[in-house]
C-alpha cells in the first residue's frame, strides 16, 4: 500500500512540489515550518500543520528532535527531506528509522558513504565508475609524500574537504611551492565549516562541463538511469541553469556511463533517486561525488522522460518498488530549467523583502515551480531560491525561444531577482551553441565586475 501520511521535512518550493506529489497519490501531508514561514503555500495547503521553531534554521529545519517530535504527534508514516537541511544527514535518516518511520530517501550507510567524498570515490572505484585521478583516499601528514603525490598527479591539483559541498572546501593548487600550505588551509577551513578536516587531492581539470547521471534505486538491488543533465552554468560552483539531455553527447555514451550508475546503485542496493555528478571533459567522464537526494534540477529530467521522480521516491518508500523498467525510459525533447534567485543580478546579494506583484508565465511547453505569490514576504534567513521557470520542446533551439518568452513574461515585483542574469545566458551565442565549460559564466560575468 502506498504511504499513508506524509512528513515534508523542508519548505519552499520543493516542500510544495512534494505534497502536490503526495496529494496525486491521495496522501496525507504534515507541513512543519519556522515561525517566518507560516504563511507558506504548502503550509497553508497541508493537511496538518506544525511550528517547529524560530527563524533560524538551527533551531528549526535542522532540529531534529523538533521534525521526530512533529511525526509523533501528527501520526505520520514517513518523513520526507526534500533537498538541503538534512536531506543528506545520515544521522537524521538513521533517527528517522529508529524512531519506526519511514525515511523517503537512500538508507542511512548509503547516505553517510557517499557524504564523504573520500569513501565515495574509494566506493566508485571499486564499482567500476571513472573517477579523476587523485591522492585515492585522505592525505597525511608527511609533506614529502603529499608533494609526491601532487607530482605523479600532474599539476595543476585541487585539494577537496572529504566532507564539503557546494562549492566550498576546495583549493586550486599550480605550483609545487603553494602545495604545503594550500593543503593546511583547505584542512583549517574543513574543520571549521563541516566538522571534518581530511582533505584529499585530485588532478584538477582545466575546462571540463558538468554532467550528471540521475537514477532511482528500489533498495533490493534493481535501479534504472532517467538520462543525463548539463549543469556547467555556475557561479562560484552554485548551479544556475540546468538542461537535459547535455548537448554533444551521444546517446552510446549516455548508454555506457548510465549503465555503468545503474550497476554502481545495484551493488550498493541503492533506495531512491540519487544523482552520480561527473566532470567531463575531452569524451571522458569522471566521478565527484553522489548526491543522495532528489535535486533542485530534476524538473528537465522529468519533462524530457515524462518520469515522476518524486512520486518514484514515494513509491519506493513505500516498498511498491519502480513503476518503470530501463527499456520503458525513452528520452524525447529538450528542457532547461532557470533557478530565480531572490538577489541582484549584479552584486548576487540576496535581496529579501515583499513581493509585491506576483504574474509567472505561461503557454505552451512552461511549467513554473514557485511558492511564491503577491504580497508573500520572502524572508532573509534562507538560501535565495524562490522559484525555478522550466521550458520545454522538441529541439534545443526552440526550447531556448521558449525560455526567453518565459523570461520576458515573468512578473515579480517589490523585490530584485536573476532574471536579467538569466535573460543575458539565454542571448549569449557561446550558450546557444552548447557545450559551455563549468568556468564560462564567471569569464562573461567578469567585465561587469570592472
Amino acid at each position: 500500500m502506498m504511504l499513508e501520511k506524509v512528513l515534508i521535512a523542508n519548505r519552499g518550493e520543493i516542500a510544495l512540489r512534494i505534497l502536490r506529489a503526495c496529494r496525486e497519490q491521495k496522501i496525507k501531508t504534515v507541513a512543519v515550518h519556522s515561525t517566518v514561514d507560516r504563511n507558506l503555500k504548502h503550509v497553508r495547503m497541508a493537511d496538518e500543520s506544525v511550528c517547529i521553531g524560530p527563524a533560524n534554521s538551527r533551531d528549526s529545519y535542522l532540529n531534529i528532535p523538533a521534525i521526530i517530535s512533529a511525526a509523533e504527534v501528527t501520526h505520520s508514516t514517513a518523513i520526507h527531506p526534500g533537498y538541503g537541511f538534512l536531506a543528506e544527514n545520515a544521522d537524521f535518516a538513521e533517527r528517522v528509522e529508529k524512531s519506526g518511520f519511514i525515511f523517503i530517501g537512500p538508507r542511512p550507510e548509503s547516505i553517510r558513504m557517499m557524504g564523504d567524498k573520500v569513501s565515495a570515490i574509494a566506493a566508485m572505484k571499486k564499482f567500476g565508475v571513472p573517477t579523476v585521478p587523485g591522492s585515492d583516499g585522505p592525505l597525511g601528514q608527511d609533506q614529502q609524500t603529499n608533494l609526491k603525490i601532487a607530482e605523479k598527479i600532474g599539476y595543476p591539483v585541487i585539494i577537496k574537504a572529504a566532507g564539503g559541498g557546494g562549492g566550498r572546501g576546495m583549493r586550486i593548487v599550480r605550483h609545487t611551492q603553494e602545495l604545503v600550505q594550500s593543503i593546511q588551509m583547505t584542512k583549517t577551513e574543513a574543520s571549521a565549516a563541516f566538522g571534518n578536516a581530511t582533505v584529499y587531492m585530485e588532478k584538477f581539470l582545466e575546462n571540463p562541463r558538468h554532467i550528471e547521471i540521475q537514477v532511482i534505486g528500489d533498495g533490493n538491488g534493481k535501479a534504472i538511469y532517467l538520462g543525463e543533465r548539463d549543469c556547467s552554468m555556475q557561479r562560484r560552483h552554485q548551479k544556475v541553469l540546468e538542461e537535459a539531455p547535455a548537448p554533444g553527447i551521444t546517446e552510446e555514451q549516455r548508454k555506457k556511463i548510465g549503465k555503468t550508475c545503474v550497476k554502481a546503485c545495484e551493488k550498493m542496493k541503492y533506495r531512491g533517486a540519487g544523482t552520480f555528478e561527473f566532470l567531463y571533459e575531452k569524451g571522458k567522464f569522471y566521478f565527484i561525488e553522489m548526491n543522495t537526494r532528489v535535486q533542485v534540477e530534476h524538473p528537465v529530467t522529468e519533462m524530457i522522460t515524462g518520469v515522476d521522480i518524486v512520486r518514484e521516491q514515494l513509491r519506493v518508500a513505500a516498498g511498491l518498488g519502480l513503476s518503470y523498467k530501463q527499456d520503458d525510459i525513452k528520452i524525447k525533447g529538450h528542457a532547461i530549467e532557470c533557478r530565480i534567485n531572490a538577489e541582484d543580478s549584479e552584486t548576487f546579494m540576496p535581496c529579501p523583502g515583499t513581493i509585491e506583484l506576483y504574474h509567472p508565465a505561461g503557454g505552451p511547453g512552461i511549467r513554473i515551480d514557485s511558492h511564491i505569490y503577491s504580497s508573500y514576504k520572502v524572508p532573509a534567513n534562507y538560501d535565495s531560491l524562490i522559484g525555478k521557470i522550466i521550458a520545454y520542446s522538441d529541439t534545443r533551439e526552440d526550447c531556448i525561444a521558449r525560455m526567453q518568452n518565459a523570461l520576458l513574461e515573468t512578473v515579480v515585483e517589490g523585490i530584485k531577482t536573476n532574471i536579467p542574469l538569466h535573460k543575458r545566458i539565454l542571448t549569449d551565442n557561446n550558450f546557444c551553441k552548447g557545450g559551455t565549460n563549468i568556468h564560462y559564466l564567471e569569464k562573461i560575468l567578469m567585465p561587469s565586475k570592472k
